[in-house]
């Protein structure tokens, strides 16, 4: 295909998406009794083994294909808006293009996130064909080190690769914190996805609860100077993080369990991804009622909370419906860093 012809190809698609995320917005605006997103585990198993991370393991299986398109009817049914696949690393998933294609015949927003490590041409291709909307890709430093492998070094070919043949939306996002070595890396890896012409952002390391790690002076120049780099569209609405950037609480209304869902691989709903356990109930049996009670359900672990995309999700309802069901969750300590599970072996 000629490069003319994949810039109108792309740039169609891209108004596709658009008109779909501002049919997303107007709705999420205009009722409160349905999930914007849904992340969803369709394998817990990584391919790599970053230090900072606790949501992966070495040894799951892949949940069965039949399972997962239950759990993504059950989703529509709910009138999700958007469904992210995370992990674990989903491209592991041997499904995982019919998955997409799944969301898409639903009517949904299909997004991922990934490593990147398996992107090839013909992989990239798939997932165009499949219709996937949304992918970001984490990247932590220029050089693999023993904290994070995911590294510009290693991931640059693989971006020239998405900035080729990718139909889709891109967004690089690195971390600051965490045993990172360099937070001045983060700066360069966000230039790099400019250049290529993606969208780049800047998350802060948080412990196994989803709670604030304190990061230093440098690290807080890097943030303000990538704060820059982000441009003002929806999946990059971070404003609170100038707080968190300053070890400072925020007052805001989490909407996790109602607006957000997350779906472990067992396919239980929990708040998100650091706080699984609660409510925990299986998505078969979720229903209109537990969105409406956990809409209005604080959430003890808030104010200090770095997990961006409940953040985001909930600034749809950041301006009404106080809420006034206390919380039942338990209290949220600081927990160690570093929580990886293992096969033992």
């Amino acid at each position: 295909m000629s490069t003319w012809g994949f810039k109108f190809r792309r740039d169609l698609r891209a108004l596709n998406r658009r008109a779909r995320e501002w049919r997303m917005i107007l709705r999420g605006v205009a009722s409160t009794d349905h999930p914007v997103m849904a992340h969803v585990i369709p394998i817990r198993r990584c391919n790599l083994s970053c230090t900072y991370c606790n949501e992966y393991d070495d040894f799951s299986k892949p949940v069965a294909f039949a399972t997962m398109a239950e759990r993504l009817d059950q989703l529509a049914d709910l009138g999700t808006t958007i469904v992210t696949f995370s992990g674990g690393e989903p491209l592991l998933h041997p499904d995982l293009d019919r998955l997409i294609a799944h969301v898409r015949s639903r009517g949904m927003i299909a997004g991922m996130i990934t490593n990147g490590y398996l992107l090839t041409p013909q992989r990239v291709n798939q997932l165009n064909d499949a219709g996937l909307d949304h992918m970001q890709i984490s990247i932590d430093n220029v050089m693999p080190d023993e904290v994070s492998k995911k590294s510009l070094k290693v991931l640059d070919k693989k971006l020239q690769v998405l900035a080729e043949y990718a139909l889709f939306h891109v967004n690089i996002n690195s971390v600051l914190g965490g045993g990172i070595h360099n937070p001045e890396d983060a700066l360069v890896v966000g230039k790099r996805a400019l250049e290529l012409g993606f969208t780049s952002t800047v998350g802060i390391i948080h412990d196994s609860s989803g709670q604030l790690r304190p990061i230093g002076s440098r690290e807080r120049k890097v943030f303000l100077a990538m704060k820059n780099f982000e441009k003002r569209n929806f999946s990059q609405i971070n404003y609170y993080q100038n707080n968190i950037a300053n070890g400072r609480p925020s007052n805001w209304r989490c909407r996790a369990g109602a607006r957000y869902l997350y779906i472990c691989e067992d396919g239980l709903v929990h708040y998100c991804s650091q706080q699984r356990g609660y409510p925990a109930k299986p998505l078969a049996q979720y229903t209109v009622d537990d969105i409406r009670r956990e809409y209005l359900t604080e959430k003890g672990c808030a104010p200090m909370c770095t997990i961006s995309c409940v953040r985001q999700i909930s600034y749809f309802d950041f301006w009404r419906d106080p809420q006034t069901i206390a919380n039942t969750a338990p209290e949220v300590g600081h927990e160690p860093l570093v929580h990886i599970q293992s096969s033992g072996k």
